[in-house]
């Protein structure tokens, strides 16, 4: 694999550096733009995929929109944060309806010979694990505001009863409630749902971190 590294900024995915050299894809020329930017990314000549790194936003800020024929061999991707510094081995590619197929396929490649799994999305607002459980995080403390339960207690039901490896309010704490008011105001503008409205401890804790 032929690859070139463009640093827009510092990156979320891949904080720890270039973890490229291990991908192998056969006559392929891959561009990787590392670090989110709302800066325009050219379909430059002579690469068969453009891997767009992005945060919360839709891949067409990056690329621009053409009437729902948008789509080329600029393809984005996010990788999953558990936590402000542990990043996961989950990578979300993210497509328009005109990708390139072979594009989409050698960004697959890539990640995955890098040692990663890959899910495909299309290009919305948020990523596919930010639009599942942010509306539950925020259902568990509105839960606790309301008395429903402590937090172990409401951890340890869904633990329990769902079998789920870690309660809601845990891996929350984990997550960061600042960077889950960041997501859920995003996603609140974005899409208008109740269910995406920052509960008031992420907003408490946000304008404590201001």
């Amino acid at each position: 694999m032929n690859y070139s590294i463009v640093v827009h900024g510092q990156s979320r995915s891949f904080p720890e550096g270039d973890p490229f050299r291990a991908a192998a894809v056969p006559d392929a020329a891959v561009q990787v733009h590392l670090g989110t930017a709302r800066d325009e990314v050219p379909d430059s000549e002579g690469v068969d995929c453009s891997l767009i790194e992005l945060d919360l936003e839709c891949l067409g800020v990056r690329t621009g929109e053409a009437a729902g024929a948008e789509g080329d061999r600029r393809i984005g991707f996010a990788r999953w944060q558990v936590g402000e510094r542990e990043p996961s081995g989950l990578v979300e590619l993210v497509v328009q309806p005109a990708s390139n197929p072979a594009a989409l396929e050698a960004a697959r490649t890539v990640f995955t010979e890098a040692g990663f799994s890959v899910a495909v999305c299309r290009d919305f607002s948020g990523r596919i694990l930010d639009r599942l459980l942010r509306p539950y995080f925020n259902d568990a403390l509105r839960g606790l505001d309301e008395g429903l339960a402590s937090a172990a207690d409401l951890d340890k039901t869904v633990r329990l009863g769902l079998g789920y490896p870690e309660g809601p309010i845990a891996l929350l704490q984990r997550l960061g409630l600042v960077r889950h008011h960041e997501v859920c105001r995003s996603l609140f503008e974005a899409y208008g749902a109740p269910a995406y409205a920052p509960a008031r401890r992420a907003v408490v804790a946000a304008e404590r971190r201001q």
